[in-house]
């Protein structure tokens, strides 16, 4: 799974563009459903942003339904067959 260089003078944020990043890892499968992405941590020095932009880009794929969250946890990608972990889109 090799990051995309992020371009900070792109039109599209930074956060926009590790969220499209990762939505391609799940695409392709990569990132496969009930698999935990990486953490905020590991994608800031993945990607070399701040933490609040790794946040960012983890909140747009928890919008879209691609992933869901659990507190102390991490983030893990939804099954789609299953309508999200619990049965329920997102989380």
């Amino acid at each position: 799974m090799a990051a995309r260089e992020i371009d900070p003078r792109a039109p599209e944020p930074p956060y926009r563009q590790i969220a499209a990043d990762l939505i391609g890892e799940i695409a392709r499968g990569e990132l496969a459903p009930g698999r935990p992405l990486p953490s905020e941590k590991e994608l800031t020095e993945r990607y070399g942003v701040a933490r609040n932009t790794a946040r960012s880009a983890l909140a747009v794929l928890r919008e879209r339904g691609l992933i869901f969250t659990v507190t102390g946890r991490g983030s893990y990608v939804t099954d789609p067959a299953r309508g999200g972990e619990d049965g329920h889109q997102g989380a």
